[in-house]
């Protein structure tokens, strides 16, 4: 079976989202604005240890762009650029806080071009307010049991809440 024809219509939002934060959440809202289409693609990444399952991840990240009537979230295992082709999205967005950002995704969107042909790559620049928010700072803090809500949605604030705190 092949994979469908690219529809510059439908866009792919790939990450880990562990947790999803609210500079996630501010460039979900931005693409689904921009998009007919949005799929929310949740990476299984083995080689990295997560702070919540994928199920978990999958949830909030539902839970959060509830609101967003033409954003779907799915799993994503293997490499993006293919993932979006098998899914017929056209285009593949991505979030850049800072320069060194910048020049991961531009070497990322210049590699999935290789590997899918037709497919583009938008890169969204931070919003200000967001631009100090990773998802690494967030488990850093939740580990610590600070305070999540200027970082992430009340829901994921309240999810990382319920978790064991580390010794």
């Amino acid at each position: 079976m092949s994979a469908p024809t690219p529809d510059a219509r439908h866009a792919l939002f790939p990450g880990t989202f562990d947790p999803v934060t609210l500079g996630h959440l501010d460039v979900m809202r931005r693409a689904s604005a921009l998009f007919a289409r949005l799929t929310v693609a949740v990476a299984r990444n083995p080689a990295k240890s997560q702070l919540l399952d994928l199920e978990r991840r999958m949830a909030l990240l539902r839970e959060v762009s509830a609101e967003l009537g033409n954003v779907e979230v799915t799993a994503l295992d293997g490499l993006v650029a293919l993932g979006a082709r098998n899914l017929g999205a056209g285009v593949i967005v991505r979030g850049a806080r800072h320069a060194g950002d910048f020049e991961y995704e531009a070497q990322m969107a210049r590699c999935n071009r290789e590997l899918a042909p037709g497919i583009e790559t938008l890169i969204l620049v931070s919003a200000p307010e967001h631009a100090h928010i990773s998802s690494t700072l967030v488990r850093q803090i939740a580990g610590c049991g600070g305070a999540l809500e200027s970082f992430v949605p009340p829901a994921v604030a309240r999810a990382l809440a319920r978790r064991p705190q580390s010794p």
